[in-house]
């Protein structure tokens, strides 16, 4: 909540103001500045803006971050180096080990443009460590290939991804790696509805069923074992019919008892929906859905009644989604 962002807000706010003096905190109230509201257009809240060498213009939007001491690591990474260098395998056990997630990048030399788009990484994901080395004595200890980005969970490698040449895309790189702060699927409910929204993937599936259903852990592990494949492109979610307070999406996405479980995808951008063709919910039929999404094949979903026999007997027509795009277009 806003509420709560605020606070956090403040807390960074304290404590760097013992660490970084040079780095000050305001908060602005845009109901009662509404030119302020429309120069900087302000169209969400609460929205938290980095104005860089006393310049009001092209601020950097700091998106996401909602504890105080993410916010005092991205303030730290804006203003200095985004990454620790690593001269040794101790070093680097150390970044490993102190924190559930950390990124390490292993290079053959700390000057090229895959160096760059990694510390430009590094700025934009606050919430882990991330450490970069052009050790011999490192890469040799992991077997790590030079210019490799490696994701370590819980001190064990857990994804690489091969940094070429730099034209690696950041955004791509950005979303690969801000999903490891979620789980690989994710069950959606009160708190974890912002962890979702906060990562910056646009594309979501969704997978609807009862957990207290027979069949539930088969389907589960069907729909998860789907999941690893599709990371960082699109984001699995799971939503329990049972649960009287998603009612909410279950209407979003006219899901009715008797459709159960069910499989969809949402494209957070265009809103569009799409409904995954096959019945069953197995590894194969969820990679295929995903797959032919991705390749932008999959057709879209519209919700629709049937179409009124006398819909078009009175002036004043009737229009469902089966017959809207034909009458109105």
């Amino acid at each position: 909540s806003s509420q709560n962002l605020s606070e956090e807000f403040a807390e960074a706010a304290r404590q760097l103001k013992k660490e970084a003096p040079r780095i000050q905190f305001g908060k602005i109230d845009v109901t009662h500045q509404p030119d302020l509201r429309k120069e900087f257009n302000i169209r969400a809240f609460p929205t938290v803006k980095f104005f860089v060498n006393g310049s009001r213009e092209d601020p950097i939007d700091c998106k996401g971050v909602r504890k105080a001491s993410t916010f005092i690591t991205w303030v730290k990474r804006r203003t200095g180096p985004s990454t620790v260098l690593i001269n040794s395998t101790d070093q680097a056990e150390a970044i490993i080990k102190a924190d559930d997630l950390a990124v390490i990048g292993f290079f053959g030399e700390l000057h090229d443009d895959s160096v760059e788009v990694f510390c430009e990484t590094a700025r934009d994901v606050p919430e882990m460590p991330f450490g970069m080395t052009a050790s011999e004595e490192v890469c040799a200890t992991y077997g790590i290939q030079r210019n490799s980005l490696v994701v370590f969970q819980k001190g064990k490698p857990v994804h690489y991804e091969v940094l070429e040449d730099g034209r690696q895309n950041k955004l791509g790189l950005t979303r690969l790696i801000k999903t490891f702060t979620l789980d690989l699927v994710t069950e959606y409910n009160i708190e974890t509805s912002v962890k979702i929204f906060d990562v910056p993937v646009e594309n979501h599936i969704l997978l609807f069923t009862p957990t207290n259903s027979e069949t539930f852990s088969e389907i589960y592990e069907n729909y998860r074992s789907a999941a690893a494949e599709f990371r960082g492109k699109i984001l699995f979610v799971l939503v329990d019919t049972n649960e009287a307070r998603n009612g909410r999406i279950f209407e979003y996405f006219r899901i009715r008892d008797i459709d159960v479980p069910a499989v969809r995808i949402l494209n957070l951008t265009s809103d569009a929906k799409y409904k995954m063709p096959a019945d069953e919910v197995t590894v194969e039929n969820v990679k295929e859905f995903c797959q032919s999404y991705l390749d932008g094949k999959a057709k879209q979903h519209l919700s629709s009644e049937e179409i009124p026999e006398d819909w078009d007997k009175m002036p004043v027509k009737v229009l469902v989604g089966k017959n809207f795009n034909s009458i109105i277009f």
